[in-house]
């Protein structure tokens, strides 16, 4: 009897390590939003890490957590590490990529609770009305446990919320800088 439920468990294990394995090897999470402000001005908030505790969700989850900036003031070469509590862990940023006003491209190497090394970009394409279409993304490979892990709980259900959080708190920030600028303008018609 004992040999069958240990025959049992190993076939359930060994259809499990399958399972794990047919999972795919990358993530993305991609989420949009429209914004009543120019790109330059929306650009400037995600081009300097300086401007990033005033709108990333990660800041309000963990206000205490250390930061080290360096690098580049802004743009290409800046770099942004944090050690946090265990909701946001503990890693670095860097712009690899800074293409004013369109495109920031961001590489991301976690530390802790997992290691591994992503891919961040936010476009910024104008739209009709003088709105901006504002798209954060991230991609990167998953590892063996983080596969095992996307069983249960996806890469876009774990982070995809956030991303939302962060581009609602953007779209207030800078919509708020750019309704004096329409308000002067308006004046002066």
């Amino acid at each position: 009897m004992m040999t069958k439920v240990l025959i049992g468990v190993a076939v359930v294990i060994v259809l499990l390590v399958i399972l794990v394995a047919t999972r795919p090897s990358t993530f993305r999470v991609r989420r949009s939003i429209a914004i009543a402000a120019p790109p330059e001005a929306i650009f400037a908030r995600v081009n300097d890490f300086k401007a990033w505790r005033d709108w990333s969700p990660w800041e309000k989850i963990d206000p205490n957590m250390t930061r080290t900036l360096g690098g580049s003031p802004a743009g290409e070469g800046a770099t942004y590490a944090w050690v946090g509590n265990g909701q946001v862990g503990s890693g670095s940023m860097t712009i690899v990529r800074s293409e004013r006003p369109s495109r920031i491209e961001i590489r991301l190497d976690f530390v802790k609770p997992f290691k591994g090394t992503n891919q961040a970009r936010f476009t910024f394409e104008p739209a009709p009305g003088g709105t901006t279409n504002v798209t954060w993304d991230m991609d990167g490979r998953m590892s063996f446990p983080a596969k095992a892990i996307s069983l249960f709980m996806s890469m876009d259900k774990m982070i995809g919320g956030q991303f939302d959080k962060g581009l609602a708190t953007l779209k207030t920030l800078a919509e708020a800088d750019a309704q004096p600028t329409a308000t002067a303008t308006a004046a002066a018609r």
